[in-house]
């Protein structure tokens, strides 16, 4: 299974939903760098449930607990290791799910690669496991603001509206919550203070390390960055980005159409980007499903589910974003003497 990401700065995360504990192992982060673990704390209860409407009623309360890695507030160059403890597990909600297959869920497609699941909360292929992104994320965010380098996300769009206050958001969620329903949407993530010539050519391009970063969580179920989908509707005139030399001597360029990154390697201009969410696939009313010998059945809704992923993904997002941009930062110092 493919549970690590990174070629220097490598996460590798483990756990299963109901299981005893969330973790992971950052491994190749430079010695010395200063790590605030109330900030990262901080940051990790934001993907918290219970503080927006329509979230799961799931209470973990996921304080990290660093085994390797950080003595004294700094990084030791050696493998960070990590868990959180799962403590609000009801497995007993999932008694009907593991005789069954789940419409949209990975219950079937697990099973037919691997023979066997974990029905309970879906196993290795819930959400949960994003906490230990998040974590490893928070300490990726601290190193990089060392290089002044910032990481921030927001909500664009919930569902089909676009551009509303994050008050509306709520009021959105709640609505569709209460009749057993979910939303989607979209998420924008900008990383300012890059330099030019982070990424790859070819194969480990930068807005490709991203899209696989994000695409590979949960729910995400499309990417673009700069312009994106929309550059393929103008002409090369409109979307031009023209360089000029900047007063303090830099080369930059005019506008920013795309997104920061040119030929697969960051050009030194903001790297913006959308996440594109699909509705939580479970929902609070009866669902159509199949059981294991293929005949029809229906589910009940049990368990405690998200109504729309979209606020508590806010720091995954963040978390994926500072993973592959440090990684990247990390590959370039030893692309030259």
């Amino acid at each position: 299974m493919m549970n690590t990401i990174g070629k220097i700065l490598t996460l590798t995360t483990f756990g299963e939903s109901h299981g005893p504990a969330m973790g992971g192992v950052l491994d190749g982060m430079p010695a010395g760098v200063d790590i605030d673990m109330d900030a990262l704390q901080r940051f990790v209860d934001r993907r918290r449930t219970g503080q927006t409407a329509g979230s799961s009623s799931r209470a973990e309360q996921d304080r990290v607990e660093v085994l390797s890695g950080i003595w004294q507030g700094k990084t030791l160059g050696t493998p960070i290791g990590f868990i959180v403890r799962n403590t609000d597990a009801r497995s007993a909600d999932y008694e009907e799910i593991a005789r069954c297959y789940r419409p949209n869920h990975a219950d079937f497609t697990w099973q037919a690669k691997y023979g066997i699941r974990d029905p309970r909360g879906g196993g290795r292929a819930s959400a949960r496991e994003t906490v230990a992104r998040v974590i490893a994320g928070g300490i990726a965010i601290q190193a990089l603001e060392r290089l002044g380098i910032t990481v921030e996300a927001r909500i664009v769009q919930v569902g089909p509206h676009f551009g509303v206050a994050a008050e509306e958001h709520e009021r959105l969620i709640a609505e569709v919550a209460k009749d057993g329903d979910t939303l989607g949407g979209i998420i924008e993530c900008v990383v300012r203070g890059v330099p030019a010539g982070l990424g790859e050519p070819l194969f480990g391009k930068l807005h490709a390390q991203l899209a696989a970063a994000m695409m590979s969580i949960p729910s995400v179920h499309g990417f673009e960055y700069g312009d994106g989908f929309d550059m393929a509707t103008r002409r090369g005139s409109e979307v031009m980005d023209e360089l000029e030399l900047r007063e303090d001597g830099t080369i930059g360029t005019v506008t920013n159409h795309s997104g920061g990154i040119q030929g697969g390697i960051s050009n030194g201009e903001d790297i913006a980007m959308r996440i594109a969410f699909k509705p939580v696939p479970t929902l609070m009313r009866p669902l159509p499903a199949i059981d294991c010998d293929g005949n029809p059945v229906t589910l009940q809704p049990r368990g405690r589910h998200d109504a729309c992923v979209l606020p508590r993904a806010l720091p995954i997002v963040e978390a994926m974003a500072a993973l592959v941009i440090l990684d990247n930062h990390l590959i370039k110092k030893t692309n030259v003497l």
